[in-house]
């Protein structure tokens, strides 16, 4: 294979794959403030919202390297 179709592949695994990453960062904070409020502080439902909060940002900050890391290629 050619380098510049190596490179291509390698480009579009990398996009593909960060909607996945961003809905995980979700599901993670999610699942974090869910497991919060429930088994440690009974505290429904304001560690789940915090976390929930936490997980998109860390959700656009994916979408805010990505586009960074474009910018270089």
């Amino acid at each position: 294979m050619k380098d510049d179709t190596k490179k291509l592949f390698r480009e579009l695994w990398y996009y593909s794959s960060l909607s996945f990453s961003i809905a995980l960062a979700m599901l993670i904070g999610l699942g974090i403030g869910y497991w919060l409020d429930t088994r440690v502080f009974n505290t429904s439902p304001w560690f789940t919202l915090i976390f929930l909060g936490l997980g998109v940002i860390a959700g656009f900050r994916n979408i805010y390297l990505a586009m960074k890391r474009s910018r270089k290629l």
